[in-house]
């Protein structure tokens, strides 16, 4: 393939590859059997095939399996990746030159420039005799190098191999995105956990304290499932669990709140047997239950009720948690979820909110209905199945 096709084609990938890559790959019967058709074809199959390793960050194994997808862009007989300290892959002919691939990378490696380099080999039949070095870069940091090896060097080349890497630049960048959203998840839930355990803690610890003399029984079997519910909320494994397991642990939430209100606090469960295998995000209803209990029903009067529904909606689980309590004022709800962290109170919801939201998009937010007086309702929508979400 001729480097200024890849040059052209790379580009435009890097410039808007969701769109041009789907209108491509829809078939190639719409885009003709001319040789510039097919070029087109065949360059945009080749990087989607590169794509998926690379979206796994600059590793060994990703290099690897992506070596020779690039070598194809690139027309090269050879090609060799690095990270900042050592090679990763050597791909294609000549291969005793893969000892020196790295030193041929330092100086890139050191200044983010590219490098022609002429290669010296004693083996005729070799190849391999110029090298085109470019940097791979990440948030403006030489994280790696790409080098084309072959027997002659270009403009064209050099262009090619710039865009090549470029292209592969951005694939790391998304794999960065994706660890980063990963760790922030994992950071919300760490803060959740946070703010739940205080005040939860304390009550329970409370409320199991005055059974001790009165009923020990009962203080003994409050106390095995406060342990278990403690094992649960606090478990290092998985960001997602199944709604089943949700469930058990809320169950075991509202036993020792209702160790704690007695009779003034009922509770209703409608729950469709079609989803208690529905994976959802871990810690995503418990925050809504304890929400409905600590600011809807602690200050109210009386007898205060929950009722918690999940229900089959053909591709979708919906679950509602819904309350009788004080209500809250719309537009305190809305600084809430907009992040305000001056709201106090209601951190479980935008943190369900933003979970929900980074997890599935946008349209899976929470909704809510409420006003002062009048109780909450929290509705969730959770897509059955969705690429990346199991309960593992």
């Amino acid at each position: 393939m001729e480097p200024v096709v890849v040059i052209l084609l790379l580009a435009l990938l890097v410039g808007g590859p969701a769109l041009v890559l789907w209108r491509v790959l829809r078939g190639r019967r719409e885009l003709g059997s001319g040789p510039a058709e097919r070029a087109t074809f065949e360059t945009l199959h080749t990087a989607s095939l590169a794509a998926p390793p690379l979206r796994a960050g600059l590793s060994e194994e990703g290099a690897q399996k992506a070596s020779k997808h690039l070598r194809e862009l690139l027309g090269s007989p050879a090609i060799a990746i690095t990270d900042g300290e050592r090679l990763l892959v050597y791909d294609g002919a000549g291969e005793h030159h893969a000892a020196e691939a790295f030193a041929h990378a330092a100086e890139t490696l050191k200044d983010g420039r590219t490098q022609v380099l002429n290669l010296d080999c004693e083996l005729l039949e070799c190849p391999i005799r110029h090298a085109v070095v470019v940097p791979l870069t990440t948030d403006d940091r030489v994280v790696g190098s790409l080098a084309a090896y072959g027997e002659h060097t270009s403009a064209g080349l050099v262009r090619a191999a710039q865009e090549v890497a470029r292209w592969v630049d951005s694939q790391l960048e998304l794999a960065e995105l994706d660890r980063s959203r990963t760790l922030l998840m994992e950071a919300e839930v760490r803060a959740l956990r946070a703010q739940i355990s205080p005040h939860f803690i304390y009550n329970s610890l409370t409320t199991i304290a005055s059974f001790v003399r009165t009923d020990p029984e009962r203080a003994r079997e409050l106390l095995l499932e406060f342990a278990d519910f403690t094992r649960y909320s606090f478990r290092r494994h998985g960001d997602f669990t199944t709604l089943a397991e949700e469930l058990h642990s809320i169950d075991r939430y509202l036993i020792l709140e209702r160790a704690r209100f007695g009779d003034h606090l009922r509770v209703t469960l409608r729950i469709a047997p079609e989803v208690l295998p529905v994976a959802v995000p871990f810690l995503c209803l418990q925050p809504l239950v304890e929400n409905a209990v600590r600011h809807g029903l602690e200050s109210k009067n009386g007898i205060g009720r929950i009722t918690i529904i999940a229900e089959d909606a053909g591709a979708e689980c919906r679950i509602s948690v819904e309350d009788d309590g004080l209500g809250m004022d719309p537009e305190r709800l809305r600084r809430i979820l907009a992040g305000d962290v001056s709201a106090e109170s209601g951190v479980g919801l935008a943190n369900v909110d933003e979970r929900l939201r980074q997890v599935y998009g946008d349209e899976y937010g929470i909704v809510v209905e409420t006003a002062q007086g009048a109780g909450t309702k929290v509705n969730i929508r959770v897509p059955k199945y969705h690429p990346g979400v199991s309960a593992r």
